[in-house]
């Protein structure tokens, strides 16, 4: 056998070994499946809910005739318009905020300027902060502007939070990019801008991708702002769903089926993209 072939042969593990790795693997496995459906079975609750008669809601028993009516009551009581409101709003919060925050990102990676740690801190500290500190200056700047119950006031607010997370994640993948690459661009002839678009960029398309979901999350399961800046024209799916929560009793399929629309762009984004999510998020953490 040769010396570089002896080097790379992993030696034969004692059998008392390999058992005790085969039943750690078999604990990992199981508790990854209990842990699976701790989290999938509030979900799958919900949707068997959804689809049971208004009378029978609360039963425990599997057995039942599936019925579409919860789904036509919200159309009836015009949930489509909240829907499309978040969607339209989520959409371009996130658009927005890609457009703005990605070349924020790139200039505090490449450019080195004082306090350029600190302008990347302040920018992190608006994501930080409770939500209740900008609420009440929101509402009165909004009532000044005629933005309140508006679908723009609430990309405005959105975009204000998505900033700070766009310019966080993606300084990290800029910065795991070698310039050198920029530089060889520009002794080809590229002006600074067309290396940017044409070689950093689309080296980051599973940061831009993750960053892109989180932003939809959290523009889309907004509730508070939701709730305080709007009244009637641009309420949110959300803020929708406690119209459900009446006085003389719940309407728990009304409730049921509108969580599951609710859930169900996010889980068909996320399910799209998970191969540049996991990537996205793992790479984002690596450091050199």
């Amino acid at each position: 056998m040769h010396a570089e072939t002896w080097h790379h042969a992993a030696p034969a593990l004692p059998v008392w070994q390999r058992a005790v790795q085969g039943a750690q693997r078999h604990l990992l496995s199981t508790a990854a499946v209990v842990v699976l459906m701790v989290v999938l079975l509030p979900f799958l609750w919900m949707v068997q809910m959804a689809f049971r008669p208004a009378g029978d809601a609360l039963s425990l028993d599997l057995v039942f005739s599936p019925t579409l009516e919860a789904f036509a009551g919200l159309w009836q009581d015009n949930f489509a318009r909240s829907f499309g409101n978040s969607l339209l709003v989520s959409v371009l919060s996130t658009g927005l905020s890609l457009l703005l925050g990605v070349p924020a990102a790139y200039a505090l990676s490449r450019w080195r300027f004082k306090q350029r740690r600190q302008v990347a801190l302040w920018v992190l500290c608006t994501r930080m902060a409770p939500p209740i500190a900008f609420t009440i200056p929101f509402f009165l700047a909004f009532r000044w502007l005629g933005l309140l119950d508006s679908v723009w006031g609430l990309v405005l607010v959105y975009l204000t939070f998505n900033l700070a997370i766009v310019i966080w994640m993606m300084q990290g993948f800029f910065e795991a990019i070698p310039t050198a690459l920029e530089e060889a661009a520009w002794m080809d002839g590229c002006s600074i801008w067309s290396a940017f678009w044409h070689v950093t960029l689309p080296l980051t398309r599973p940061g831009l991708v993750a960053t892109a979901v989180l932003c939809f999350i959290f523009s889309w399961s907004d509730f508070f702002f939701a709730l305080i800046l709007t009244r009637t024209q641009a309420v949110t799916a959300p803020v929708a769903i406690v119209n459900f929560l009446q006085y003389d009793g719940w309407e728990w399929t009304k409730i049921a089926a509108a969580g599951t629309l609710v859930m169900l762009p996010v889980l068909l984004f996320t399910v799209l993209v998970r191969k540049y999510l996991v990537h996205g998020l793992t790479a984002g953490g690596v450091k050199d």
